[in-house]
């Protein structure tokens, strides 16, 4: 009963259903809908902070719900893993059907397991749905964090990523000596690689600076106060004794070595911060394309938020049967779009032939070197992800408010990078002209260790 017609369709993706128009086909019909009425959305974390998502829901008929099951759930995941939470609210006409939908999604044998499973090991506590009037919805609030911007003294960044781990040491806000280093922490299940890497990277910046004043870093993975829930580079640590004893409070057990102010965010939050402080500008918006896909958000005061801004989990492709991510098992999140996972996919269905062993960092590698023989397949792969990337930005508006998108990682180095963002440009142009969204790219330097040099500059040293 939806149809959506993009303007821009990818030559070698073809089925691609973008969110962003999907959604909207679905409240113009619901304008058109007698009996559709007003929903609210909200989302609660356990300390308190909460956002509510207002929108409409067609009539809880036989003929309309699968279409309300999509569009509601859809959201409800978006705001999952964008602000992250526990409580869903719902307000409205047809909140208690939905309700009925969405408990039996999200639980702990539903079809959405693994993000009940992920939220209760990151707060401590189950996805639960209820139902509420008006005056029940919980008030918006987001924690503003302190941290960033600070330059002075001796420092080390360090950038955790899927298939590297990068360093750098500055004094005085100027780099003196960065590294990258490759390491593949997904499948050790011993948490003893993934200190030791760690500390060898530290320990090889230390050896550039007369003295360490602060360490910064930045990591993939959920991080509250320093202490890790759950991260993608520790998937291979299976036992939950071992990762609670082990991965929870490793950066914690780092911090005592060094005896000095220590403080890690998500690598999303720090890539918007190095966007934000770039550009001396507000509301950043920073995606990195990596081993994943790395998002971070600088409010328009300029603060760093406690969102969680996973969106390699969130959805952006509504296709049926559309590419599953191989760790959530969902369909059509951004994974699969924005990162070495998507190019992966892509290369074949662009008719590059590569051995199937071949790792993802050494195709991404492959997909570089054709794309600078001017290889027409190559630019195919880098023109199916600006496309899907132009659609994907205006979604993220929906739900992010932000003026500028810094987008960085392995993915956009080269001349694929300003493939990607000439097509995202043109998809925002044509179909989204309201958005006005500054797309920045920062130099190759930059893509490849800004993340450390302003994970550097998180924490603050105490003045005596």
């Amino acid at each position: 009963m939806i149809n959506v017609t993009p303007k821009y369709i990818p030559e070698i993706d073809k089925a691609f259903v973008p969110a962003v128009l999907w959604n909207r086909e679905y409240r113009k019909l619901a304008a058109a809908t007698p009996d559709a009425a007003p929903l609210a959305i909200g989302l609660e974390r356990p300390d308190g902070t909460a956002s509510v998502f207002r929108t409409v829901c067609l009539p809880c008929t036989d003929d309309f719900a699968p279409l309300n099951k999509i569009y509601v759930e859809r959201i409800v995941k978006f705001m999952l893993w964008a602000r992250g939470g526990t409580k869903i609210y719902l307000s409205g006409k047809y909140a208690p059907e939905m309700a009925k939908v969405l408990s039996a999604v999200y639980s702990p044998d539903g079809e959405r397991a693994f993000d009940y499973d992920f939220f209760k090991k990151t707060f401590e506590k189950g996805i639960e749905v209820v139902v509420v009037d008006e005056a029940g919805l919980p008030k918006e609030a987001a924690s503003a964090l302190p941290l960033g911007r600070n330059l002075d003294g001796c420092r080390i960044g360090f950038d955790l990523g899927g298939s590297d781990r990068k360093c750098a040491a500055l004094i005085d806000g100027k780099v003196v000596f960065s590294e990258e280093v490759k390491w593949s922490p997904y499948f050790e299940s011993n948490p003893d690689y993934h200190y030791a890497g760690i500390m060898d990277s530290l320990k090889l910046a230390a050896a550039h600076l007369p003295h360490v004043d602060a360490i910064g870093g930045s990591s993939a993975g959920v991080i509250i106060n320093n202490r890790l829930g759950v991260a993608s580079l520790f998937r291979g640590v299976k036992d939950p004794e071992v990762y609670q004893k082990r991965v929870k409070n490793m950066f914690l057990d780092i911090a005592k070595e060094f005896g000095v102010p220590f403080e890690v965010a998500n690598d999303g939050d720090v890539t918007a911060l190095a966007g934000a402080m770039s550009l001396n500008k507000n509301g950043v918006l920073g995606v990195a394309m990596g081993t994943s896909v790395a998002a971070g958000y600088v409010d328009m005061k300029g603060h760093m938020t406690n969102w969680l801004s996973e969106l390699a989990f969130v959805p952006v492709d509504y296709r049926e049967n559309g590419p599953a991510d191989e760790w959530s098992g969902d369909l059509g999140c951004g994974v699969q779009y924005f990162s070495q996972q998507g190019t992966g996919r892509l290369i074949p269905l662009a008719g590059i032939e590569l051995p199937a062993e071949m790792k993802l960092p050494e195709k991404l590698e492959e997909l570089q070197k054709l794309m600078k023989n001017n290889d027409p397949r190559a630019r195919k792969v880098y023109e199916a992800i600006g496309i899907c990337f132009g659609y994907t930005l205006a979604h993220f508006a929906e739900f992010y408010d932000y003026e500028n998108l810094l987008i960085m990682g392995r993915v956009t180095s080269g001349e694929g990078g300003s493939i990607i963002i000439d097509k995202a440009n043109e998809v925002l142009k044509a179909e989204f002209p309201e958005l006005k969204i500054n797309l920045v790219v920062p130099d190759e330097k930059d893509k490849r260790h800004g993340q450390a040099i302003a994970a550097a500059s998180l924490p603050a040293i105490p003045k005596a």
